[in-house]
């Protein structure tokens, strides 16, 4: 048996996520469909994580392992041949057999996409969160400066989600203004049930003068979702990259 690891980009927004759902159409039922077609065999994809309905990737990271002789460089080429466009595999590389995506990645970064104006693009309207009132984007230093390191996130954690521990450490958030288009990126050891998703929501909400910076840092010492601001929207929100090396 080898085992594969593969580099994923996919457009989320007609995807109900990533993982096998029973009533609805999934990147990894897509992919683990084809896989089977070509190496006749049960074929179970483990992700570096699962991204939820509407979110998309541009660098997912997943494994299989399959006994096959295939040319290893050709594969992505042979499996993107039978899927929709809105999902392709960028690379493919047969590593240690006790590689997996998930538990072997040291550090993930997220990216997501803030629109700000009262008319949206119609190009990015699939890929971006449109915000109609004016942001001071001066308040993200110190947010930023707040959320960096190791702390408990509990705060930041959507319900329904089985954890042993809610301690994150945050390494960077970085961004950047492109015309009317914010893009920040956060990069950390792991994220926890919309994550990312509060935070932006929070930030947006900081940002034009509906709470204050401290609530970021309250949230943090108190545990209190109250604290925060709404989910953002998962359209805004990239999978970034995956990094298996400190």
């Amino acid at each position: 048996m080898r085992n594969i690891k593969l580099t994923i980009a996919y457009d989320g927004t007609d995807f109900g996520g990533w993982q096998v759902q029973p009533n609805a159409i999934t990147v990894q039922q897509l992919l683990e469909n084809r896989l089977e077609e070509m190496f006749r065999q049960k074929v179970k994809l483990v992700a570096s994580g699962r991204t939820d309905a509407g979110v998309h990737a541009l660098g997912q990271v997943a494994n299989f392992k399959a006994d096959t002789k295939i040319d290893i460089e050709k594969l992505p080429i042979a499996i993107n041949s039978h899927l929709n466009n809105d999902i392709r595999v960028f690379s493919a590389e047969e590593v240690d057999e006790e590689f997996n995506s998930r538990f072997s990645a040291k550090k993930k970064t997220y990216k997501y996409q803030i629109y700000n104006s009262r008319i949206m693009n119609p190009f990015l309207s699939r890929y971006a969160y449109q915000v109609p009132y004016n942001m001071d984007y001066s308040k993200i230093e110190d947010i930023r400066k707040i959320l960096l390191g190791e702390h408990d996130f509990k705060a930041f954690m959507s319900s329904g989600s089985d954890v042993k521990t809610t301690v994150r450490t945050i390494y960077a958030v970085d961004y950047k203004l492109k015309g009317k288009l914010l893009e920040v990126e956060i990069t950390g050891n792991g994220f926890l049930y919309n994550m990312i998703r509060i935070i932006i929501g929070t930030l947006v909400e900081v940002c034009s003068g509906k709470r204050d910076v401290e609530c970021f840092r309250r949230a943090i010492e108190t545990g209190n979702r109250e604290e925060l601001g709404p989910t953002a929207k998962a359209c805004g929100l990239f999978l970034k990259e995956v990094m298996y090396s400190n």
